[in-house]
């Protein structure tokens, strides 16, 4: 007799709507209301410009050389410039609430005076990461059903493969320098020069016309499928993260934060953009991270708190830049996670500078972090958490959430068990952008499942603290980015003479991660390690390419015949240590 197979039965969108509601309502969480001072983000900038227009708001570093000049901006200045912007995309671009706007772009005020633009009418924005390719690129504005792209000139030397990619209705628009290659002649407007026009005076909804359960962001992650995910968060859960972001690290008016991460990225967006602008602190923005200055620049503007990846503190490491703990008195920690941080580079960084790098753990789904080891630790306490378990621990839960680690039906382990990460609160997505299979998924027992694997353990001070200790889906996380190994095996497998090509997360103490490739090549064909790698940078942008390429026959398989590819991530240990240009 042949074997029957059920299909599995996705729940309604009301059930699943349910399922959602009771993952963002928890009894035993205080009502979030009360603590959130602003309805809308234009309210919120409303009172920056009454309370604080003369205050610093923004020093912007564009990396355009050895000796940086930095651009800084007043709250007052920076809301006209919102403004402007807001004024150009309702009376150029038809933008309105409920609308939705695609960026393309990199760390600059421009980009960020869009953000909050897009907000203050009550539209999302769609932020797309520059690495992705043309066709991604194309899938997520068609996905999110954006209906403007705003470009950098710098992301692309040329804009036809992404022009290619979107339908017809999305308008094109491009900021930039002039000198930079010009891509206007393919249907792309000048955005820098509608700024200066009769559309930024134009007229502008009313603030209050917008409520805090506008949707504000769709992020897309990286899945366990080829196409990304589009996260969806509204204003209200903005608020909430970057209202327990700024308690737990005590960041108010008198705050220096400093951004190095792309702000494409919930990272960059949500702890040194909107939890800054929140309180009123002072942001410095960098184009992109170096090491080389950055000791100085935390020096001479005073900063307290810099968020990174992991990578970045091994890139400290490595540049050897002098320091000088007197001359950074302000300087608090590092904020620390979006990526694998070991026990090893820990204990290297701390014991090097003597700083505290402060891990957490998050997600887009849950705005940004929902964990954070305690600020209020002793050295000795805050180390012992950092190196006695086998992993760094991720922390305590933040206020707007609560968190426990489940089986896989839906039920507490005990302590020191291993099991699923599992998040409920004020601060959970509104879902995937119209995605009913993947939010079934993802709130079958109502609460958020992040699909990666930990435990907690209750410490002598009452709190449980949190562990990851990998992933349950098969994410690679490079640099702090998701990347979908099946996306690489596609191309790898599109590969004459190959026969089973998977891509391999391997641990690398640079990037947490780097990707590698196994390959089982086709009987009587022959290929080497550089002709796989050529053929994957022909197809997929370099962050995504094979590092180091594997051969062999051995490939581990279950019962149902389907891949092992964790148990081929020791193969690669001997690159661990490696940096790959």
């Amino acid at each position: 007799m042949g074997s029957q197979t059920t299909e599995a039965v996705i729940p309604s969108e009301a059930q699943i709507r349910e399922l959602i509601s009771k993952a963002q309502h928890c009894e035993t969480l205080q009502s979030i209301d009360d603590f959130l001072p602003y309805r809308n983000f234009g309210e919120m900038w409303q009172r920056r410009v009454i309370e604080s227009a003369d205050s610093a708001w923004l020093t912007y570093y564009p990396c355009a050389g050895e000796q940086e000049t930095a651009e800084c901006m007043t709250y007052g200045r920076f809301a006209e410039l919102i403004d402007r912007v807001a004024g150009v995309l309702a009376n150029r671009y038809g933008i309105r609430a409920g609308g939705s706007v695609a960026t393309l772009t990199i760390n600059q005020p421009l980009t960020i005076a869009i953000y909050f633009a897009a907000w203050r009418l009550g539209a999302r924005v769609v932020p797309v990461n520059p690495g992705e390719t043309d066709d991604r690129v194309g899938y997520i504005v068609s996905n999110s059903q954006a209906s403007v792209l705003i470009a950098h000139r710098s992301c692309r030397e040329d804009f036809d493969g992404v022009a290619r990619h979107l339908e017809a209705n999305v308008e094109r628009a491009m900021i930039g320098p002039n000198d930079a290659p010009d891509a206007r002649g393919g249907g792309w407007h000048d955005f820098e020069s509608e700024l200066a026009g009769d559309f930024a005076r134009g007229p502008l909804p009313q603030i209050d016309s917008v409520t805090w359960e506008a949707e504000a962001l769709v992020v897309y992650t990286s899945g366990t499928t080829g196409n990304p995910k589009g996260v969806v968060l509204n204003q209200k859960q903005l608020f909430s993260d970057a209202h327990a972001i700024s308690r737990w690290h005590a960041i108010d008016a008198h705050t220096t934060m400093m951004n190095v991460l792309p702000i494409h990225h919930v990272n960059g967006i949500v702890v040194t953009l909107i939890t800054p602008c929140f309180v009123g602190a002072h942001v410095v923005v960098n184009k992109r991270f170096k090491s080389a200055g950055f000791w100085r620049k935390l020096e001479n503007h005073g900063v307290s708190i810099v968020s990174v990846v992991p990578t970045l503190l091994q890139f400290l490491i490595d540049a050897d830049e002098e320091f000088v703990a007197e001359r950074i008195p302000n300087f608090r920690h590092f904020i620390c996670g979006a990526g694998p941080l070991s026990v090893e580079l820990a204990r290297d960084f701390q014991d090097k500078y003597g700083l505290k790098i402060v891990h957490g753990y998050g997600l887009s789904e849950t705005v940004c972090y929902s964990c954070f080891l305690p600020t209020d630790l002793e050295w000795h306490e805050h180390c012992a958490w950092m190196y006695d378990h086998g992993f760094p621990s991720i922390g305590c839960p933040i206020e707007t959430n609560e968190m426990a680690i489940h089986d896989g039906s839906g039920k507490p382990v005990p302590d020191g068990q291993k099991g699923e990460i599992v998040i409920r609160g004020h601060n959970i997505m509104c879902g995937y952008f119209k995605n009913p299979t993947a939010n079934a998924a993802a709130f079958t027992y109502g609460w958020f499942r992040s699909g990666d694997e930990g435990f907690k353990l209750q410490g002598k001070d009452k709190r449980d603290y949190f562990f990851i200790t990998g992933r349950i889906k098969e994410l690679i996380i490079r640099g702090g980015v998701n990347i979908s190994p099946f996306e690489i095996d596609e191309v790898l497998n599109g590969m004459p003479g190959i026969r089973v090509g998977l891509a391999i997360g391997f641990d690398n103490r640079y990037y947490g991660e780097e990707v590698g490739a196994y390959v089982q090549l086709q009987p009587g064909t022959a290929l080497t390690e550089e002709q796989v790698i050529e053929y994957c940078k022909s197809k997929l942008p370099s962050s995504k390419c094979p590092k180091v390429v594997l051969f062999g026959d051995d490939i581990p398989v279950t019962s149902t015949g389907k891949y092992q590819r964790g148990r081929l991530k020791p193969l690669f240990e001997a690159y661990k240590d490696r940096q790959f240009k």
